[in-house]
């Protein structure tokens, strides 16, 4: 069963603040966890994202659920500060799910623009993914979690 918990517009402090009841009381076996492109769009620093994301990434490893890093994604409107917020917030997510031995999913590879990386192959309004791109989020996300899975 796959519960999607995701709540539009919501910065990763928001989900920290949910994360006890969205996730942890379900016990899940995996935690998709794609947070940040929010915390930028509305100004965030990076610090501020890395600490909450870092906050989900120990709970779930507490509660012996499998977390998955996944990257967070571009969007076509983004400034120039913004798009290279995204891909500093990338790196960090990448070096710490090695670091601390965590899946990684590299969702923002999934959706880009392969001739513009700071932007999304395809969108209805420039700051999401159309249909297609949300398929393609899942293929990377249950190619990611199959492999862990051994399915």
């Amino acid at each position: 069963m796959v519960s999607n918990r995701g709540v539009n517009g919501q910065r990763s402090d928001e989900i920290v603040a949910r994360f006890e009841r969205d996730v942890l009381s379900e016990s899940p076996n995996f935690v998709v966890i794609l947070a940040g492109v929010n915390d930028v769009y509305q100004g965030a620093s990076l610090e501020f994202t890395e600490k909450n994301l870092l906050t989900m990434y120990e709970k779930a490893i507490a509660a012996k659920i499998t977390a998955v890093a996944a990257t967070v994604l571009p969007y076509n409107t983004a400034s120039t500060r913004e798009a290279g917020a995204i891909r500093g917030l990338n790196t960090w997510i990448a070096n710490t799910a090695n670091l601390l031995g965590i899946l990684i999913c590299d969702t923002n590879l999934a959706v880009r623009n392969p001739r513009n990386k700071d932007s999304l192959i395809s969108t209805p309004d420039g700051l999401h993914p159309d249909v297609s791109g949300y398929r393609k989020i899942g293929e990377a996300l249950a190619k990611t979690i199959a492999r862990k899975a051994k399915i």
